[in-house]
C-alpha cells in the first residue's frame, strides 16, 4: 500500500493526528550504525508544533522512542520501529468538521475514497504524519553523512513574493537556524516573519517555497528511465502535505534560455570531471553528476483558515464553515526538516541500490 516509501531502504509511517501516537518502521537500514534517540530528536524538535510564534500553538514534546531494531546503541539490520505519543490532542475543536468538509482540505476526498475519515485534526492527512518521515530521515541523514560524506540541507527560499538570496553551494545549517523563519537571508527572514504574523492575526494563511540541497553526492547515483533520481525526488516532495510544485536546477526558468546558454560545460581537473555551471541541478539523465543537487518545493497556503467559507456537509447540503483549532499560518518553517528528510530517504535508497548493482 501507499504508506510505504523506498525500495531497499523502506519506510512505513503510521498513525493519525489525534490518535494515541504516530510513528514509522524502517526496513533495510544497514547494521552496526550507531543510533540512539539523541540522533533523532533534534530533527523532530525542528518539526514539532509550538516552537515559535509563527507556527501552530499545539504543544507537543514529540519525544521519540526507539522500540526495536537496535541493541547496545547500534542498529541490528532488522526493522527499526519508532514512535511519538500524541499528548495535546483536542478533538472537540473539530466537532463541526465531523459533518462538514473543509475547503481545499482532504476531508472530502478521503470520505469519497474510504467512506469514513478520522475527522479530528485531519487524521492521517495531518502534518503530524510527517513525524515518522522526519524520524526516518534523521537515520538516513546519518548514514549519508557517515558512510558517504553527503550533506542534506533545506531552507525557506520564498514566502509569497518575498524572495531570499541564498547560495546552495555555501549555505550552512547554522545559517538556516538563526531565525524562526529558517531562512538564511537575515533581511528577507525579517520580512517573512512580519508577513506570516500578519496572516496569523488576520486568520489567514500564506505559502511559499523551500529549497533543498544535497552536497557531496558522487556521480552515478540514480536509475535510468522510470526511477530517475529527480523523478524520485519529485515524488518524495509532492507526497508532503500542502506541496504543490517541484522544480530542479534551472527549473521552469530554464525555458527562457537557449540550449547553448543552458548547457553545463564539462571540465576536467585533478583526474575528476566537474561542470563549470550547474543549471542541471546536479542530475543529468536521471543520474547524479557529482555537482550540488538543488531543487525547490512549492507549498500552498494552509487550507484551514479562521474565516467563514462556503462548503458542504456529509449530506451534500450547502452550508458554511469557520475553522477552529490550532493551525499553522504558514507551513514553510516546519516543512524545512520534512524536505530534508524526504531528500535523505531518496538519496540513501539510491546509494544502497547503486552499491547493490555496481558494488561501489
Amino acid at each position: 500500500m501507499a504508506n510505504t516509501f523506498g525500495q531497499l531502504f523502506r519506510v512505513t509511517t503510521w498513525g493519525e493526528s489525534h490518535g494515541a501516537g504516530v510513528g514509522v518502521v524502517i526496513d533495510g537500514c544497514p547494521p552496526r550504525l550507531p543510533l540512539t534517540e539523541a540522533d533523532i530528536q533534534p530533527d523532530l524538535d525542528r518539526r514539532r508544533p509550538g516552537q515559535s510564534k509563527i507556527v501552530t500553538p499545539r504543544k507537543e514534546a514529540d519525544r521519540v522512542q526507539i522500540l526495536s531494531g537496535t541493541f547496545e546503541g547500534q542498529t541490528l539490520g532488522t526493522p527499526i520501529s519508532m514512535w511519538v505519543q500524541n499528548e495535546d490532542a483536542r478533538p472537540e475543536a473539530y466537532a463541526e468538521m465531523a459533518t462538514k468538509f473543509r475547503p481545499s482540505h482532504a476531508d472530502y476526498t478521503y470520505f469519497a475514497k474510504f467512506g469514513i475519515r478520522a475527522w479530528p485534526g485531519g487524521g492521517r492527512t495531518s502534518a503530524r504524519e510527517t513525524i515518522g518521515r522526519v524520524a526516518a530521515g534523521a537515520v538516513a541523514k546519518k548514514i549519508l553523512r557517515q558512510r558517504f560524506g553527503v550533506e542534506v540541507l533545506a531552507y525557506v527560499k520564498q514566502v509569497q513574493c518575498l524572495l531570499a538570496h541564498v547560495d546552495p553551494d555555501t549555505v550552512e545549517a547554522r545559517h538556516i537556524e538563526t531565525n524562526i523563519a529558517r531562512c538564511p537571508d537575515a533581511a528577507a527572514a525579517k520580512k517573512m516573519i512580519r508577513l506570516i504574523e500578519r496572516m496569523r492575526q488576520a486568520g489567514d494563511t500564506v505559502g511559499g517555497i523551500v529549497e533543498g540541497v544535497a552536497r557531496g553526492v558522487p556521480a552515478g547515483w540514480g536509475e535510468p528511465v522510470f526511477d530517475r533520481l529527480e523523478a524520485d525526488l519529485a515524488k518524495a516532495m509532492l507526497s508532503l502535505p500542502a506541496s504543490k510544485g517541484f522544480d530542479i536546477g534551472s527549473g521552469f526558468a530554464g525555458i527562457l534560455l537557449t540550449g547553448s546558454q543552458h548547457n553545463d560545460p564539462f571540465r576536467a581537473k585533478g583526474g575528476k570531471i566537474h561542470t563549470s555551471t550547474n543549471r542541471s541541478g546536479g542530475i543529468q539523465g536521471g543520474i547524479s553528476n557529482g555537482q550540488t543537487i538543488y531543487f525547490r518545493v512549492a507549498f500552498k497556503p494552509v487550507a484551514t483558515v479562521m474565516r467563514e467559507q462556503a462548503t458542504v456537509d456529509i449530506q451534500f447540503r450547502n452550508t458554511t464553515l469557520k475553522a477552529r483549532g490550532r493551525h499553522d499560518p504558514c507551513v514553510l518553517p516546519r516543512a524545512v526538516p520534512m524536505v530534508e528528510a524526504m531528500t535523505a530517504l531518496v538519496l540513501v535508497d539510491h546509494a544502497l541500490r547503486h552499491q547493490a548493482q555496481c558494488g561501489g
